[in-house]
């Protein structure tokens, strides 16, 4: 790591408040050059060319598929490019992953149109969210939510900087990613495809997401990096009913301070482009909601990038949303909201219906302009009109065993260990297992949705090179001591919760052989819309399955594989061993393996709040008022809140001993900084990694108070019997709250901070109020 790339990193996870800022506001800066460029291009373009500019198709449209292989159509390349205009297009055909062989075909032929017809390259953008994800042969990382559970900053940086570059090697300088919604809600099918439920986490992941994919320079994209979309702006996970793509009703302080906290540092950061939320916040489609949009984004942070829809929400302003009676009225809502690219996968007349809306006075010469700037700065930067394309083969590295050792690593770094009974893990050699369960023997539920395709459902078509859990536990035990009799199976490419029939008693028949069980349980890969549950509980066959092993009286090892937790309150205390490995990827079978032998020290904490109970869902930073002592009397107001396994919880295979909290001043203003130090130290007898966090607990504020937040956090490797000073800094702003009037506060009163089990009080002397819409806005 380089010394600029360390001074980030410390500055990144020292700014501990959720409005994390970077080191220096890189997007805030324009580029004299560029700006010049982007006006002569804009001067010289008709009505035409600008609305095509702003219009995004799929790829789908443009090509059929022959003989299996999908194939362009020149006359609909031409027509979208040469007559409408069109600047941008996405996803992979079918949607399937190509070969880096395809994608220069396909896209090299729609940058050769997009440059003879308008002179304006096209932009191509594909979801590669956890690595080369459209991209045969690539590396495919664990998923976000394992990224969370590492708490390694450095990680995501360098997944991101390895899925930009096998992105470039299959000529595309665009991803859709990260995402940094906040896993608010264990029933929400996009849990896994963000770094958890703490608003501080996705900041400083997401951040370090976007200097990853884009470089340290993002006005000047080198050829190996690509444009990072940050999703979904925002709220998107925090509906009411759980379900994807449904409406939110969230509190202005909770929408300022959370919600929005994760997208203002990644644009701090350098985030070149943002995609919008699907669905609505207090009744308005965010597609729709100009505060938020052009308010609180563009004007407030002084944001030059571009926002994008996501796919086809325009169209549901008036076919869901009904805030609009047709499609043109649609259009001139969202335009003038903000929107300056709108996905529309399947239908040119948005472009028709633009032109007529500007030609009508309805949407101002001037938001489309503003639009176009925003769309063509970004071709600019990153150097598409110079060099439209790139060659796989100046990219040797791809797919390289450089890359997969990076993958292994997150992979380890992000399995948690929740339960280790008598020690039962790392397995002792010589041990006859049994591999069992569901998820057993399948790379699709190791790599889970947005991998090979959308849902994720032919995953073991193509990473057949790669290793299941009962592979890479054969690999690593011998083949002669493991026995894979699963018991309960998905159906094959079905939907994430179809089960065959289920053949329990065959396992519990190869249980009686065995030492050791590894019952592997969870989730089918899915994504979007078609992940939505109506039952939180794990199912019913998988359950029987674990009653049905634990009557052998052999010890089990849960292995719990899925994008979202599942409840098994019924099932755990059944286990001796419990290990969360989340979706950890193509590698993620072998660093379980590695794990269970004790080749590999576990560090990950747990990302979200794992729920307990069906009807008792709660995130850490719960208000103190949600879970209060039963009162006195006839009225018993019980709201004890029961979990399985709280945020931030995460066991090792060594222990570590907290001691001498100390902070260098214990009084404070809202510009003074905070140091808190602690000693920790490796009281076993292996090396090992500790995450080591600081909390705060406001004791009086006028609002009620959260039971705790997150304030800084970092990750340090110890040796046997070594002690190491961990330094975590805040700034007295950093404990402000945004007040019941949407304003940022600092109240004058007590903080209790926490590290470990190691506690102190500090004072704030002074009450401060903001009249800013945010403390720290760059200049």
């Amino acid at each position: 790591m380089n010394l600029r790339k360390v001074l980030f990193v410390s500055s990144i996870i020292g700014n501990a408040a959720c409005f994390v800022q970077a080191a220096t506001p890189v997007s805030l800066t324009k580029d004299t050059e560029i700006e010049k460029k982007v006006e002569a291009t804009l001067a010289g373009m008709t009505l035409e060319e600008k609305v095509g500019q702003m219009t995004e198709l799929s790829i789908d449209v443009l090509g059929n598929v022959v003989g299996g292989e999908f194939k362009l159509d020149k006359e609909k390349v031409k027509n979208a490019i040469g007559k409408y205009k069109v600047g941008s297009v996405l996803n992979a055909p079918g949607p399937v992953a190509q070969s880096r062989e395809k994608w220069k075909e396909i896209i090299g032929y729609i940058q050769e149109v997009s440059m003879k017809e308008i002179g304006i390259p096209c932009i191509y953008g594909l979801d590669q969210t956890h690595g080369t994800t459209y991209t045969l042969g690539g590396t495919l990382f664990p998923q976000n939510i394992n990224l969370g559970a590492s708490f390694n900053p450095e990680l995501t940086y360098e997944s991101a900087v390895i899925t930009a570059y096998e992105t470039r090697a299959s000529n595309c300088p665009w991803t859709y990613s990260p995402t940094v919604d906040m896993a608010r809600d264990p029933r929400w099918s996009r849990v896994w495809e963000n770094y958890g439920e703490d608003c501080l986490v996705n900041a400083i992941m997401g951040s370090e997401a976007v200097r990853g994919f884009q470089g340290d320079d993002p006005n000047h994209v080198s050829e190996d990096r690509v444009a990072a979309s940050v999703k979904h702006y925002l709220g998107y996970s925090m509906s009411r009913t759980g379900k994807d793509r449904t409406p939110a009703y969230i509190s202005e302080s909770d929408l300022r301070e959370k919600c929005f906290a994760p997208f203002k540092a990644c644009v701090e950061t350098g985030a070149l482009t943002i995609m919008v939320n699907s669905a609505s916040i207090n009744g308005v489609p965010v597609h729709a909601n100009r505060q938020l949009l052009t308010e609180w984004l563009k004007e407030n942070l002084e944001w030059d990038g571009m926002l994008i829809t996501d796919w086809a929400d325009i169209n549901n302003l008036y076919t869901r949303e009904r805030i609009a009676a047709n499609k043109k009225e649609a259009i001139e809502i969202a335009i003038n909201a903000g929107i300056d690219m709108a996905m529309e996968p399947y239908d040119l007349d948005f472009c028709t219906l633009l032109k007529e809306l500007v030609e009508e006075g309805r949407v101002p010469m001037s938001r489309v302009d503003d639009a176009v700037r925003r769309i063509l700065r970004l071709k600019y930067r990153l150097g598409l009109f110079e060099k439209p394309n790139t060659d796989y083969r100046d990219y040797p590295k791809f797919g390289s065993k450089e890359h997969a050792l990076i993958a292994l690593k997150a992979a380890e770094e992000s399995e948690v260990l929740l339960k280790n009974r008598n020690n039962i893990l790392p397995l002792s050699k010589g041990k006859k297992i049994l591999v069992t369960g569901p998820n057993a023997n399948s790379m699709r539920c190791l790599n889970g949705g947005w991998s090979y395709t959308w849902q994720g459902h032919l995953a073991d078509r193509f990473a057949g090179e790669y290793n299941t859990i009962y592979e890479a536990v054969s690999n690593k035990f011998g083949a002669d001591l493991v026995t894979l009799e699963q018991g309960v199976t998905y159906v094959a490419e079905g939907a994430y919760y179809e089960e065959s029939t289920p053949e329990i008693e065959k396992a519990v028949a190869a249980a009686k052989n065995v030492d050791v069980i590894i019952a592997c349980i969870g989730e089918n890969s899915y994504c979007e819309t078609p992940g939505n549950l109506a039952d939180l509980a794990i199912s019913e066959n998988q359950r029987n399955l674990v009653k049905a092993l634990a009557t052998t009286g052999k010890p089990i090892v849960l292995v719990i594989n899925g994008g979202r937790p599942r409840i098994i309150s019924d099932i755990e205390p059944l286990a001796d061993g419990v290990i969360n490995i989340l979706l950890p990827g193509n590698y993620g079978g072998d660093a379980l393996a590695n794990i269970l032998a004790g080749d590999a020290n576990p560090s990950a904490k747990m990302p979200y709040t794992y729920p307990r109970n069906q009807a008792e869902l709660t995130t850490y930073d719960y208000r103190v008022s949600e879970e209060m002592d039963k009162m006195e009397g006839a009225y018993d107001y019980d709201a004890v809140i029961s979990v399985q396994w709280p945020f931030g919880y995460g066991l090792s295979y060594t222990t570590f001993d907290y001691r001498n909290l100390r902070v260098n001043k214990d009084t404070f203003t809202e510009n003074e900084k905070l140091e808190f130090t602690i000693d920790v130290t490796n009281t076993g007898k292996i090396a090992g990694k500790e995450v080591v966090m600081l909390f705060s607990s406001d004791l009086v504020a006028s609002l009620t108070p959260e039971n705790r937040r997150l304030r800084a956090f970092k990750k340090v490797e110890l040796q046997p019997g070594e002690t190491k000073t961990v330094t975590l800094t805040i700034k007295g702003s950093d404990l402000a709250f945004v007040g019941a009037d949407g304003k940022w506060i600092l109240e004058k009163g007590d903080f209790r901070m926490q590290v470990g089990n190691q506690v102190l009080n500090i004072k704030c002397s002074d009450t401060h109020k903001w009249e800013t819409a945010n403390i720290c806005v760059n200049k």
